[in-house]
């Protein structure tokens, strides 16, 4: 899924996937321009209210800790860190179990 960090509009990426992202990359910047008119594509695609409520609210909490993280001085982890994180999570989803 590189080419979607590349370039959504070229990336093999379905056109309801990247309908959602278009409307994501508006709630990070120009949320406050954000009208009825821009679900539009969204249900056109098949989304529904619940489905766009969970892409706004994950893209504020991602903004929220990205801040917060910041502001408060919580050092980045490592490359290696990440890694082994996304290993973690492949295997085990987001559970801590």
């Amino acid at each position: 899924m590189r080419g979607v960090l590349e370039d959504l509009e070229t990336s093999a990426l379905e056109e309801k996937d990247k309908a959602l992202l278009r409307f994501v990359d508006q709630v990070n910047h120009n949320s406050p321009q954000i009208s009825a008119a821009d679900m539009q594509p969204l249900y056109a695609q098949g989304w529904n209210d619940d489905a766009i409520y969970f892409a706004i609210t994950v893209c504020a909490l991602f903004n929220f800790y990205n801040r917060w993280i910041d502001a408060s001085g919580v050092h980045a982890l490592s490359d290696e860190a990440h890694r082994m994180g996304g290993k973690r999570t492949a295997v085990h989803g987001y559970s801590r179990d």
